[in-house]
């Protein structure tokens, strides 16, 4: 696999990755997200493209200015040597990557986080399997045994309906979900926030992102350690690449779960927003419910499970009531 890049997926490389393997914590020097943002709103407002900061004799204008500083950008784009080797490193590891203005950007993402949507994915295994939507399963990392075997039960149940799994790759649900999924010879889609690169080279990994079985993507540098901001941030990310989504278990008002569906319910609206029913449920799932949340249907058949992504959400977040009766009556 060769990785050919876009002038403007060059820049955007420069200006926002680290691009050093093993690199855990995040430059000072690099852009912000939100300074990223105020770039990406000004290029527009210019008719210009991330890449044509690039041109030789670019004149650094006092607009620019207000958003990073001439010596600073000088040093990040003078980077031409590292970003070489970074892009040496993920070829070897058949991780490839699309730049937000690149035609192969997950159209999903785009179109739903729009000005939000991260710089630069990363990713490895079939792109295809990103774009089919699917359910998102969700969950905490801790865990009992029932609720992993309910999970992973939700993962085979979507692989029978022949719908993609998409989940954050984490343990715990995270991984339950995938493997119910994968098992049973069903697409997954794992965005992770942390060590694509380390999930890329698994043993297990390896043949399913060869079959096209599975696809892993993250918004952060390959090699980037843990970050308990990255995991909450790619929470939206979740979402984004699905039809709806299961909440298996969640804690009241704490941890990345929580904050993830909450700011589906109340503000992002992207998909339908499932919590499960059976067993015990705990406070934060039914405070969930009392935000908008669905009750999941739990579909006996595939047909009835295709149904329960289909759902609609009004301008709230919830689904109409004659909705919700026809999926519990299913």
């Amino acid at each position: 696999m060769t990785i050919s890049l876009s002038p403007d997926t060059q820049a955007l490389l420069l200006l926002t990755a680290p691009l050093i393997a093993g690199r855990t914590d995040t430059s000072s020097e690099l852009l912000t997200a939100g300074e990223y943002q105020r770039l990406a709103r000004f290029l527009i407002q210019i008719d210009r493209q991330p890449g044509d900061l690039l041109s030789p004799g670019r004149e650094f204008s006092n607009d620019l200015k207000t958003i990073i500083d001439a010596d600073r950008f000088a040093r990040l784009v003078n980077r031409g040597f590292q970003l070489a080797q970074a892009v040496e490193r993920w070829q070897a590891r058949a991780i490839w990557l699309a730049g937000q203005t690149d035609e192969e950007y997950p159209k999903r993402l785009k179109q739903r986080l729009k000005e939000s949507s991260p710089p630069i994915i990363y990713g490895c295994g079939d792109r295809a399997i990103i774009e089919t939507g699917g359910l998102a399963v969700v969950g905490s990392r801790d865990v009992d045994s029932w609720l992993v075997d309910y999970t992973v039960a939700i993962g085979r149940e979507t692989a029978r309906a022949k719908r993609t799994l998409v989940s954050g790759g984490a343990r715990g649900i995270d991984q339950a979900a995938m493997r119910g999924a994968l098992e049973a010879g069903g697409n997954a889609t794992g965005v992770l926030a942390d060590s694509l690169e380390r999930a890329a080279l698994n043993r297990e990994h390896r043949n399913l992102l060869m079959e096209s079985k599975l696809a892993l993507i993250s918004p952060y540098d390959p090699s980037a350690g843990f970050n308990i901001g990255h995991a909450m941030q790619r929470n939206k990310l979740i979402y984004a690449l699905a039809d709806a989504a299961l909440v298996v278990n969640s804690d009241y008002e704490k941890g990345g779960t929580w904050a993830g569906a909450v700011e589906q319910l109340d503000k992002l609206h992207f998909v339908p927003v499932y919590v499960r029913t059976e067993g015990e449920t705990g406070q934060g799932l039914e405070a969930l419910r009392r935000k908008g949340a669905l009750p999941w249907p739990n579909p006996a058949t595939p047909e009835a499970f295709v149904e329960a992504l289909t759902v609609r959400t009004n301008g709230s977040g919830e689904s109409s009531r004659s909705q919700q009766l026809s999926l519990l009556e299913t």
